[in-house]
């Protein structure tokens, strides 16, 4: 596939995705959603986050790992924790990550 192809095919995704988004955002104010979806739609961002995190968590060698040894595993409960518990994003992230690096530089070292 040819260079100029490559980038035409991203162009026309970008399109189709930035299309689709507006369509969306275009009929919300013009059509009555009813409130059952409105407060399923709540749920969307949440499970789509932990669609993709789940698997990279427990299946961080392509098998199921529920061990002391996954270290992924064990940085994502404490990040969960600070989640939860304080509701900041930023800190949520640094306790994750930085746990993630010491627990494995400690397990594989």
């Amino acid at each position: 596939m040819s260079e100029t192809m490559v980038w035409a095919t991203m162009a026309a995704m970008g399109l189709v995705t930035f299309l689709t988004r507006l369509s969306f955002i275009a009929a919300w104010g013009r059509l009555a959603v009813p409130e059952a979806v409105r407060a399923g739609l709540r749920y969307v961002p949440p499970a789509v986050l932990a669609a993709i995190i789940a698997p990279e968590l427990l299946t961080p060698g392509g098998a199921l790992d529920l061990s002391i040894g996954n270290e992924r595993l064990l940085a994502g409960l404490a990040a969960a924790l600070v989640a939860w518990r304080t509701r900041s994003a930023l800190l949520t992230i640094l306790v994750g990550m930085g746990l993630m690096v010491l627990l494995g530089w400690i397990l594989q070292g």
